[in-house]
């Protein structure tokens, strides 16, 4: 569509004529082109075409807005430091989006400070993540929608984070096939804080090679800088990208292109997803050779850091990408699901069957079948059949344990168990016996009068059908 719409707008300039409203903006996230002394003094330049085209007022246009508020309230996410959310964005934006836009069009808008939110991460630090207002996410979106056409066309096609068409599988297969080819050896490269110190000036340098419309370079250095409130203190920011906003994954691209585009020049086989790459090669020698060279480049042009203790040269399968590892070699190299992944899952589900979490059983088998079928899904093209049976089990398990645990005293656990069809016996020999929880789980009595049929006429489904489901579909 958009080299359709730029090449309606060429025929009709060399005829003379003007696009009418219906050329230019029938369509969401459409370029057109405007020859106006305006329009020509703030345009953008689409690689590899011969044409200006207008940004701000293509960004602010009512199709592309509207599409970004549909994106936006469909994301949802939390409120800013405004405390407004996007249900209620729509609303506001119908008395203040005149004074908005004036203000976007005239390149005098200023984005509000950042809300800063600290997540665990899987190996115990914590991840900054920065949440602007909801109407900045809109404009944010906004801008993006008009941005990934002009950059995306020409990002590597071994780049496949974030991207429209792109996702994780796609970069775990291409891993795939590269050691089943024959290259054995990964360099397994981790940016230090990445995202904390992408360099303001470097990644505006960057953008103004492709954009000519000052109003927008203004405005994607204000929100490089909007300052993060911590603690009621709003601190100003001179480097990073900070997490949580739409236009963060894309400035990060456009940044890392250029380790993009070395690794191209040289013929290196690699596979990146945002700031995790993998470089795929022959030896060990030529891996250490790779990565001694890559830290000088990222140091020396980027202003990047390696993390030298999570970075190494080494075989795929004692290398975890994208919560994945790549097994065997030749004709029979397959992924399977690195063991910090399953202990991730593990710990999930250990929180939401917490014996004394005193929620009703119903809400753990929900919040289990959300947490258990988004796993699941992302790892089903993984061979993993084993796992998947031993966790299957491990989780039924835990699940007679909260049951047990319900039952509360001995004689309300007798009078469960007998309800459900065991004898008189067994029953009050299991209750008053005086083992845990954890034990009893795994008794005669429970495996029968929970049965794994049971466990499913309550709401639980089996892993082990799910994932052969997914496998075979």
């Amino acid at each position: 569509m958009h080299q359709k719409t730029i090449q309606l707008v060429l025929d009709l300039e060399a005829r003379g004529e003007a696009p009418s409203d219906q050329e230019r903006g029938s369509e969401p996230g459409s370029v057109t082109s405007d020859t106006s002394a305006s329009a020509q003094q703030h345009s953008a330049v689409v690689p590899n075409v011969r044409v200006r085209i207008p940004l701000m007022e293509g960004i602010v246009s009512n199709a592309n807005m509207r599409r970004a508020l549909k994106r936006v309230r469909a994301n949802k996410g939390s409120p800013g430091v405004d405390g407004m959310t996007v249900d209620d964005l729509k609303e506001h934006l119908k008395q203040a989006w005149p004074a908005i836009k004036a203000a976007l069009l005239e390149g005098r808008y200023l984005p509000q400070p950042i809300r800063r939110v600290e997540i665990p991460k899987p190996d115990g630090d914590m991840r900054q993540l920065g949440i602007p207002t909801a109407l900045d996410r809109l404009i944010q979106q906004a801008v993006l929608q008009f941005l990934n056409q002009i950059f995306d066309p020409t990002f590597s096609p071994s780049s496949y984070g974030f991207r429209t068409g792109k996702s994780a599988h796609q970069a775990l297969a291409s891993a795939r096939e590269h050691v089943a080819a024959g290259y054995g050896w990964v360099v397994d490269m981790d940016l230090e804080k990445f995202f904390d110190r992408v360099n303001h000036d470097l990644l505006m340098g960057r953008l103004a090679q492709r954009i000519t419309d000052e109003r927008v370079l203004v405005l994607l250095h204000n929100y490089l800088k909007a300052g993060i409130l911590v603690d009621g203190v709003v601190i100003t920011r001179y480097e990073g990208t900070p997490q949580g906003g739409p236009l963060s994954p894309l400035l990060a691209n456009i940044l890392l292109d250029d380790l993009d585009k070395v690794l191209e020049r040289r013929g290196l086989r690699f596979c990146r997803y945002a700031d995790d790459c993998n470089i795929y090669v022959k030896s060990q020698r030529a891996g250490e050779r790779v990565m001694a060279s890559l830290v000088a480049f990222l140091g020396r042009k980027l202003h990047l850091k390696v993390n030298a203790a999570k970075s190494a040269v080494a075989r795929p399968r004692e290398r975890k990408f994208l919560g994945q590892r790549i097994l065997s070699g030749g004709e029979n190299t397959y992924l399977g699901v690195h063991p910090k992944s399953v202990k991730r899952l593990e710990d999930k589900v250990r929180q939401i069957t917490r014996r004394n979490r005193g929620v009703k059983f119903d809400q753990v088998l929900t919040e289990l079948r959300s947490a258990t079928m988004g796993w699941l899904n992302y790892h089903r093209h993984t061979r993993c059949a084993k796992t998947i049976r031993r966790l299957d089990e491990w989780i039924r398990r835990r699940l007679r344990c909260y049951l047990w645990k319900q039952w509360k005293t001995a004689k309300g656990r007798a009078r469960s168990l007998r309800r459900l069809g065991i004898g008189r016996w067994l029953a009050y020999g299991a209750a008053y016996n005086g083992h845990g929880a954890w034990h009893i789980a795994g008794s005669p009595a429970m495996t029968r009068a929970v049965t794994n049929q049971v466990l499913k006429d309550k709401g639980y489904e089996s892993l082990v059908e799910r994932y052969q489901a997914l496998a075979s579909a």
